[in-house]
C-alpha cells in the first residue's frame, strides 16, 4: 500500500492547496436537498480527487459525498470513500476547522487514509498495521488544535448546544468542532481524547478516521458501541464514538456506557 499513500498524499497536497486559493479568489455556496451547505471548492476538490485516483486505480469504485453514487462500488474490492471538505460550514466561515478526507477500503476495512486540513498544514496518514504519521505540508498562518483542557471529547455542536451529551460533562470537557474526521485526526494524534455523535453520519466522514484512530491505538466504533464496516449500500450511519489510546477509566467506561445509553435512547 506503499504507491497508494504515495499518490494519495501528492493528490491530497495539490487539492488541498487549491481548496486555498479556491478560498482566497471567492467561491460560491449553495443548499443541497437535505439543506447541508456545499461550495464550488467543494465540487472543485471533488473532481481533482476523483480524476487523479480514479487515472491511477481505474479497476476502483468511488464513494463520495459529492458525487452521484453508483451501485458497481458495491462489486468492487477496492473503494474510495472521499470527503473532499468535512466541515463545509468551518470551511464557509474561514475557521480552520475542516479538511479533505480520503480512505482506501479493501473489503469493507479501511487500508489507507489519509486527512489534511490545508489551514493548519496539518496531513495525517495511515497504512493499516504501519502506525499513524503527522507532518505539517505547509506553513499554514492557523495554529494546529489543542484543547487547554484534558480530557476533552470532541463533539457535535448541535448536539452539544441541546444538551444531548450533558451527562459528559462531569467527566470530559465537551468542545465543539466543525468536522468530524478533522475531530478524529486529533485523537490520533493525542491533540484530544475522544470523539462523539450519537446520531447520523455518512461513511465518507469516519473511514480515513476510523483508521487513523485504531492506528493510534484507540478504537472506533458506532455510537451504540458496533463495528463499523464501509462501502455498504448505504452509507449512513447511526453516529460515532471514538477513544484515544490515552484516555484512562473510568473515564473510558463512563463514555462508553453513556454513549450506549444515549444512542440507544436519543431525544
Amino acid at each position: 500500500m506503499d504507491h497508494e499513500l504515495t499518490i494519495l498524499s501528492e493528490v491530497m497536497s495539490e487539492a488541498g492547496r487549491e481548496a486555498l486559493r479556491l478560498a482566497a479568489a471567492g467561491f460560491e455556496t449553495f443548499t443541497k436537498a437535505d439543506q447541508s451547505p456545499v461550495t464550488s471548492v467543494d465540487l472543485a476538490v471533488n473532481r481533482l480527487l476523483q480524476n487523479r485516483l480514479s487515472a491511477t486505480f481505474p479497476e476502483d469504485g468511488w464513494l463520495s459525498e459529492e458525487t452521484a453514487d453508483n451501485e458497481a462500488r458495491l462489486s468492487r474490492k477496492r473503494v474510495w470513500i472521499v470527503d473532499p471538505i468535512d466541515g463545509t460550514r468551518s470551511f464557509v466561515r474561514g475557521l480552520p476547522e475542516f479538511c479533505l478526507s480520503v480512505a482506501l477500503v479493501e473489503n469493507g476495512v479501511p487500508a489507507v487514509a489519509a486527512i489534511f486540513n490545508p489551514a493548519t498544514g496539518e496531513f495525517f496518514s495511515a497504512i493499516r498495521g504501519r502506525g499513524v504519521r503527522v507532518e505539517r505540508l505547509l506553513n499554514a498562518d492557523q495554529p494546529s488544535f489543542m484543547s487547554p483542557e484534558r480530557p476533552v471529547a470532541l463533539v457535535n455542536p448541535w448536539e452539544l448546544r441541546v444538551g444531548r451529551l450533558d451527562a459528559l460533562r462531569p467527566h470530559l470537557h465537551c468542545r465543539p468542532i466543525g468536522s468530524i474526521a478533522y475531530a478524529l485526526a486529533l485523537v490520533a494524534a493525542g491533540q484530544a481524547d475522544a470523539v462523539i455523535t450519537l446520531a447520523g453520519g455518512n461513511e465518507w466522514d469516519i473511514a480515513a478516521g476510523v483508521l487513523l484512530v485504531e492506528e493510534s491505538g484507540g478504537r472506533a466504533t458506532t455510537a451504540a458501541g458496533h463495528p463499523v464496516s464501509f462501502n455498504r449500500a448505504d452509507p449512513r450511519l447511526p453516529g460515532t464514538l471514538a477513544i484515544g489510546a490515552d484516555l484512562p477509566d473510568p473515564t473510558r467506561t463512563h463514555l462508553i456506557q453513556q454513549s450506549v445509553a444515549a444512542a440507544s435512547h436519543p431525544r
